[in-house]
């Protein structure tokens, strides 16, 4: 086994892909492709809604995520709520890819660092790394390029919708209360027009695993005046329409 030292634990990338634990469930039939979701209730009321299968409930010490399956456009789906946060997030996905999902698209809010209207549709292309568990999955970098065969589909989906194509970098962050003025600027000043806490770690484990990634975001709060954070309505009205473009772009990956 090599010696692992750094100065920075975080840094003391471990290339081999066997885990003690290893992810996923193998008696289960998944589907290939997958919608992960941070739309609160609107996953549940869908799946109540559509009487939709679920396949099966991933269980963690504070709650239970049940996992959904659906047909769309033709296509065999499953989805589920995802977790708030990068280590939480990155498990469940972790779980859905050992149990045999190879297309994911997920969706989100995110805050605008810059003068962007609430409920506008992002296409994030690269993500700062500047959270924790990507470095479990990938060497370490500044950022995360993420899959170009996603984008594109992505892209050509939010066309069909009429919707604008808005291509950018995200700032991918742990420290929801941590995003101070400073660091806002210097990420601004790197390029990032919006800021959310998962979408380096999804895109990072994604790859270590051979797994297809898009992501999908939809603006919320805005922190483009540092002096006078805009909670707004946090994006809620775009929820709805955030589900079915997920779900159109997986079926389409």
């Amino acid at each position: 086994m090599a010696r692992m030292e750094n100065a920075f634990p975080i840094l003391e990338y471990d290339p081999n892909p066997r885990a003690i634990i290893m992810p996923g469930n193998r008696e289960i039939a998944y589907p290939e492709k997958a919608a992960f979701l941070f739309l609160r209730d609107e996953v549940e009321r869908y799946a109540t809604e559509h009487g939709c299968e679920t396949l099966e409930r991933y269980e963690t010490i504070t709650k239970s995520y049940p996992i959904f399956q659906t047909v769309h456009l033709g296509e065999k789906l499953c989805f589920c709520q995802a977790p708030l946060g990068a280590p939480a997030a990155v498990q469940l996905l972790d779980h859905l890819i050992g149990s045999g999902v190879r297309k994911i698209v997920a969706v989100g809010t995110c805050g605008a660092l810059t003068d962007i209207a609430e409920n506008e549709f992002l296409l994030p292309v690269e993500a700062v790394r500047d959270e924790g568990t990507s470095y479990h999955y990938l060497p370490p970098a500044r950022t995360i390029a993420l899959d170009a065969a996603a984008i594109g589909t992505i892209r050509q989906m939010l066309l069909r919708h009429g919707l604008g194509v808005r291509e950018c970098r995200v700032w991918t962050t742990d420290a929801f209360y941590r995003e101070t003025a400073d660091r806002v600027a210097a990420r601004k000043a790197e390029g990032c027009i919006a800021v959310e806490m998962e979408c380096a770690a999804l895109a990072a484990c994604a790859r270590f695993r051979g797994a297809l990634f898009g992501q999908i975001l939809f603006t919320a709060d805005s922190l483009a005046d540092p002096e006078a954070h805009d909670a707004r309505e946090w994006g809620i009205a775009s929820f709805g329409k955030a589900l079915e473009l997920a779900f159109d772009a997986a079926a389409a990956l």
